[in-house]
């Protein structure tokens, strides 16, 4: 049984001081055991660069490019770092699958809500030029995020780490985006994304890790990493009513179609 992990963060430095050895050889040993593929997801123009060079490093690890909402508060010119994602994002050699991650994060006092909203809406912009899916990270800013899609509606993407409703979920699959589920799911007080998840239909589901972060139970706070994703499978796999096998192969189904990685 593998898994498809289709959102971690390898070149955060967590993996330097915390992991036993190197993390290329980290890497290197989950896709040769139980990990099939690994997207590789960029916050800013300088971890974009980071995750597109390690993912060159192996055959079945993916990058993306993107400014998260977060990292916004670190950069200044907006048409000057959009055009350095978009350099990444054309060029072939990058092995580029997605345009992220990026969205709304208002979960912190003194947030620049009108900031984030600017590199969220060029981005937009840049995905439906480019014709890329995109990767949505959202935190206590629902309404607003879909207030964004909805103004896009021939950009299609994945929300990664679902926290929303139910009929957010629907929603959100009436409009052709995938919803991914990390190691919250897992967590015994996560009532609304098992809800959630109970909704969507098969086809649109898929897991991650959000590694280093987001470590699933019983491994609450320690450092992720995409074998992990064992236990969200199977919680997963609990609440379709499927075997585990059934639903780390529906999963890699699910991403290799999204991504456009060839089956």
């Amino acid at each position: 049984m593998r898994y498809f992990d289709s959102h971690a963060h390898y070149y955060d430095e967590r993996f330097e001081s915390e992991c036993e050895g190197s993390v290329d050889e980290l890497i290197g040993a989950l896709l040769s055991d139980s990990v099939s593929y690994i997207v590789n997801v960029g916050t800013m123009p300088s971890t974009s660069r980071l995750a597109i060079e390690q993912a060159k490093k192996f055959q079945n690890m993916y990058s993306t490019v993107g400014i998260h909402p977060g990292d916004t508060r670190f950069l200044s010119d907006l048409d000057s770092e959009l055009a350095e994602c978009e350099s990444m994002l054309r060029d072939p050699a990058s092995k580029c699958v997605c345009l992220g991650e990026i969205g709304l994060d208002y979960h912190y006092d003194g947030t620049d809500k009108e900031k984030q909203m600017r590199y969220f809406r060029a981005q937009m912009e840049l995905a439906r030029s480019l014709d890329i899916p995109i990767s949505i990270h959202d935190r206590e800013a629902h309404e607003d995020i879909m207030t964004v899609l909805r103004d896009y509606p021939t950009v299609k993407g994945v929300m990664h780490s679902f926290s929303g409703s139910a009929e957010m979920a629907k929603e959100l699959v009436r409009m052709g985006y995938m919803i991914s589920f990390s190691g919250t799911l897992t967590f015994t007080n996560a009532r609304k994304p098992k809800e959630a998840a109970a909704v969507v239909p098969p086809e649109y589901l898929l897991i991650e890790t959000d590694a280093p972060y987001l470590a699933p139970h019983p491994l609450r706070g320690s450092l992720n990493h995409s074998g992990n994703l064992k236990y969200t499978n199977a919680t997963l796999a609990s609440i379709l009513r499927i075997s585990e096998e059934e639903c780390a192969a529906l999963t890699e189904e699910n991403a290799k179609r999204f991504y456009r990685i060839p089956r």
